[in-house]
């Protein structure tokens, strides 16, 4: 048995769960230790490992990580450089590793700004990928969840009556996969900020929200069942009100 599951062997099964993690806090990491903020971007790239190989032994059906954001291009250009790189490193090193592991990779977001090259990687990846079904990736590169909203109103035009369930279909992004993604249900921050920026804004509406000091670059497999460990503690009523408490539980 693995350490993560010896840390979560408590845990009420968590399968079926959505988890997206905002991995802030690579550059500060860097700096702190007197390097380059390129390198916090590299060490990020190890916990990101970590972090997809716990959540498989967790049970967790669905990731979403946001790895770039559309706000990120005014970045220093040797960062945003370096940063592509490394997505496309890691695309090329994983996909055959996820697609025997069960692991179906998708990018989400914009691709037009992407280099052919890199678009070619991620089409690759999500190609081998795609038979895949015990656990989803999913990586957000160049997305923005309002351009994604707008987008999506913008393709229900015309479409007929409007409701939550169809709006969500087109939020799957995506002419790349229109398969339905269930909602988060728990986000996660890591680096100490506490805001969402502007991630999943639709998709969070109902999600139990995790923020953490510890830097991304240190999050692991520990880490990840720690929030869901605290999820799991968490009370979800989703507008309504507790129900009645069972007289098992009153006389316990």
């Amino acid at each position: 048995m693995s350490a993560t599951l010896r840390l979560v062997s408590d845990l009420p099964s968590p399968a079926g769960l959505h988890v997206a993690i905002i991995m802030d806090g690579n550059g500060r990491w860097a700096t702190s230790r007197g390097r380059p903020r390129t390198a916090g971007h590299v060490e990020g790239v190890e916990a990101v490992r970590r972090v997809v190989e716990a959540a498989g032994e967790l049970g967790i059906e669905t990731l979403t990580l946001f790895a770039f954001s559309s706000d990120n291009w005014r970045r220093p250009d040797v960062e945003v450089r370096a940063l592509m790189r490394l997505f496309r490193s890691y695309l090329t090193a994983e996909a055959g590793k996820c697609a025997a592991n069960g692991i179906r990779i998708s990018v989400i977001g914009r691709r037009d700004r992407l280099s052919a090259g890199l678009v070619r990687v991620v089409e690759e990846a999500e190609a081998a990928t795609s038979a895949a079904s015990r656990f989803h990736l999913r990586i957000a590169v160049d997305y923005s969840a309002r351009d994604a909203i707008l987008r999506a109103a913008d393709r229900l035009r015309g479409q007929g009556e409007l409701s939550r369930e169809a709006f969500a279909r087109l939020l799957a992004d995506r002419p790349h996969d229109g398969r339905p993604v269930p909602d988060v249900d728990l986000l996660i921050r890591t680096g100490g900020e506490k805001r969402l920026s502007d991630f999943l804004l639709w998709e969070c509406a109902y999600a139990e929200l995790v923020f953490t000091d510890r830097m991304w670059p240190d999050f692991g497999g520990a880490d990840l069942a720690d929030a869901v460990r605290d999820f799991h503690r968490r009370e979800r009523r989703f507008g309504t009100v507790p129900g009645p408490v069972p007289m098992a539980a009153l006389q316990a």
